[in-house]
């Protein structure tokens, strides 16, 4: 095999690990993002809240979203950074 090919090898099993620990740490990430929600500070649930803390609900449930989405971005760099000149 030539070293070309050893690259992309290499660059597609980084790819992989980096989908796989997304997905596996999502659970984990998923539940902090529960407890933040929850918590007496946040008060997400309440509609009488300011327009900040409304911001600040939305983005932490949207955190979860840019955490995955993130790693899959840098795996799928790490596969093809290399191959675009």
């Amino acid at each position: 095999m030539n070293k070309k090919g050893q690259v992309i090898f290499v660059g597609f099993m980084i790819m992989l690990v980096m989908i796989l620990l997304a997905f596996g740490m999502a659970p984990m990430v998923k539940e902090i993002i529960d407890q933040t929600r929850n918590s007496n500070n946040m008060d997400c649930d309440n509609e009488s809240i300011s327009d900040f803390d409304k911001v600040a609900c939305v983005t932490t449930d949207i955190s979860m979203f840019y955490f995955i989405a993130g790693f899959i971005a840098l795996g799928i760099a790490v596969f093809v950074g290399g191959r675009i000149k």
